[in-house]
């Protein structure tokens, strides 16, 4: 297998399928915590914000918090005292004003999801500026319409004296999508790493997109499973083809007389061929299924 796709010097675009059976992949907290969809087309929706968070979760998880493997958005610190941490570390006199760029050196040092995602860093006494990553997703949507559920649930345990008493069951609700397949899209600039992503940077980005949701599950996200991962990579960093054309190479259709599909072998998956310039690797191959 050819590893132009771990080259932090190339430009690649990457093509991602998971499925969700009878869970919810995203809640809106606007819309009670229902599966995200777009009203009018009822395709399913899971926000960028979310798909980092599961690869931020996945480093997390298997490089503890090691040297230059820290994570910066995360809910266990303030995100200003982790930059003032910093900047007393190198010695760094306090300045809001302007950017220091030892500083921001250092963030990016500390901090994969820095390297790779970007991070505004100008939120305290210390201006680290703005570091614009050069990795992007975009939100995965469904290919065909989802049909959000929510089903009331009930338990025999009660919270209260007072319900105990009453044998008042208590209930709640459940929401879901029978059954979905969402399709993301993500982006790699070169010319945004700025030297600092390395190769084992990229390659621990393509493990933590293989495992997702192996470490991340939950009674209500039901199954979801990784179904495709697919990296074009360019020869020149600058690319050798539009990204939209090698997304289209990647071909997926409803089984003839499938009217609601409910499993991932209800869909065929073609991919033609890229063209001259750009290499196609397939870390978690859509047409094994």
């Amino acid at each position: 297998m050819s590893e132009l796709h771990l080259d932090p010097t190339k430009r690649h675009e990457f093509v991602l399928l998971f499925d969700v059976k009878d869970g919810n992949p995203n809640g809106d907290p606007d819309a009670g915590n229902m599966p995200r969809v777009d009203p009018e087309t009822m395709q399913g929706i899971v926000t960028d914000v979310a798909l980092k968070r599961k690869v931020r979760d996945y480093v997390t998880l298997v490089k503890q918090n090691a040297d230059g493997y820290r994570i910066f958005i995360q809910s266990e610190s303030a995100l200003n005292a982790l930059i003032e941490e910093a900047a007393q570390a190198i010695g760094t006199e306090k300045n809001s004003k302007r950017p220091n760029k030892d500083l921001q050196a250092e963030m990016l040092r500390r901090y994969y999801d820095i390297r790779m995602f970007g991070a505004v860093l100008t939120t305290g006494d210390y201006n680290a500026g703005q570091v614009r990553g050069p990795l992007q997703f975009t939100f995965a949507r469904s290919l065909d319409p989802v049909l959000p559920l929510e089903l009331t649930i009930t338990r025999k345990a009660r919270t209260t004296e007072e319900r105990m008493e009453s044998g008042e069951t208590e209930m709640g609700k459940k929401p879901l999508v029978p059954y979905g397949l969402y399709r993301a899209h993500g982006f790699y600039n070169p010319f945004l790493a700025g030297g600092w992503v390395s190769r084992d940077d990229l390659a621990l980005f393509w493990e933590a997109l293989q495992h997702l949701f192996d470490f991340d599950r939950s009674a209500s996200r039901g199954e979801m499973h990784v179904r495709g991962l697919c990296i074009f990579s360019h020869e020149n960093p600058k690319g050798n083809a539009p990204a939209h054309k090698l997304f289209e190479l990647i071909r997926i259709n409803r089984k003839t007389g499938v009217e609601a599909p409910r499993c991932f072998n209800d869909y065929t998956v073609e991919i033609g061929l890229p063209p001259s310039g750009v290499t196609l690797t397939c870390l978690v191959d859509p047409r094994k299924g």
